[in-house]
């Protein structure tokens, strides 16, 4: 039961802070632009982008900017099959983005759920995460701390830091255990894959491979990731967003459908079967709608309810 927990926690905190929000995953072979080619160019490598249609280079040189803001999250149970042991899950996402280019992002959540097996057992899972990490991507803090049932089951905290944006990341570790480790793959950080998705879509691109980095669960996995791009969502194509409180305004600004596979480090094949996938509608200034996180055996669908922007700081230059 406790694994199950864990599990759907892990992709829905990436949802949200890969946002990272990435973030949080799920199958959506039901929508057009899933298609059977879109599989192909994607695999274990590392960081690239495949091109679908005309590249909108003026488009792409635009800087990203995330919107600071406040995201309420309802979660429901989607999907479910009876070799899951899981009946229903119920709980709520409270996520916030602060900061800008110049002095970082800060990411923080919230993430509650109680868990009801077929033996009649309910679980409450609280997950509290936050990091800081500057661009471009040359430092990440983190802190991860899960409770089950209102006592501490894991905690995590460090920090990664690189010369660049790119090249070897050292990892100090304070917990679970206080250790130094290096990680040699060309790794994204959270807010970098985020905005990388960002720039492929405005490129029109529809496959991006990387390698992810966020620090959690013991603080020294990388996730391999393949994420699929959809078309830019037309005016009343998307799920209606104005149900949101704080969400009137969302509908109009640019946002595409995406589909994030992860998968084990040494799953070099490409028939490999990913750990979980989270799919969600992604808005160019940073906000996520429309969540589902799928896990094979069971599937939950977060809705944006509640939609806050706070005001930018202003760059200063100096990071902390």
């Amino acid at each position: 039961m406790r694994d199950r927990a864990t599990k759907l926690f892990r992709g829905a905190s990436k949802a949200v802070l890969g946002a990272s929000f990435a973030v949080l995953a799920a199958v959506l072979w039901q929508v057009p632009w899933v298609l059977s080619g879109h599989a192909a160019g994607a695999g274990a490598g590392g960081p690239g982008a495949t091109k679908a249609g005309a590249s909108s280079k003026a488009g792409a040189a635009k800087d990203v900017v995330f919107a600071p803001h406040r995201a309420v999250y309802d979660l429901t149970l989607d999907s479910v099959s009876s070799a899951s042991g899981v009946v229903s899950v119920e709980g709520r996402i409270v996520y916030e983005l602060s900061g800008n280019r110049c002095e970082g992002h800060a990411q923080s959540m919230r993430f509650v759920t109680q868990t009801l097996n077929q033996q009649g057992e309910v679980q409450t899972t609280d997950l509290r995460t936050s990091s800081w990490e500057d661009v471009p991507a040359r430092r990440l803090r983190f802190s991860t701390s899960t409770y089950q049932n209102e006592v501490q089951a894991e905690q995590t905290q460090g920090e990664a830091t690189r010369p660049g944006a790119s090249g070897a990341v050292t990892v100090d570790l304070v917990k679970p255990t206080d250790r130094e480790l290096e990680l040699t793959d060309n790794i994204y950080f959270p807010i970098q894959h985020s905005t990388a998705i960002i720039q492929a879509a405005r490129e029109g691109r529809f496959m991006l491979s990387a390698s992810l980095f966020d620090g959690s669960e013991t603080g020294d996995k990388v996730y391999v990731t393949s994420t699929a791009i959809g078309r830019q969502v037309k005016d009343g194509q998307g799920t209606p967003i104005a149900l949101a409180k704080g969400g009137d305004a969302l509908d109009d600004i640019p946002s595409w459908p995406v589909l994030v596979s992860y998968y084990a480090p040494d799953s070099g094949k490409a028939d490999a079967v990913p750990l979980y996938e989270m799919s969600y509608r992604f808005h160019e200034n940073g906000v996520t709608s429309s969540l589902r996180i799928n896990h094979g055996e069971f599937a939950i669908r977060g809705e944006l309810k509640e939609l806050t922007y706070f005001e930018a700081s202003p760059c200063k230059g100096v990071s902390p």
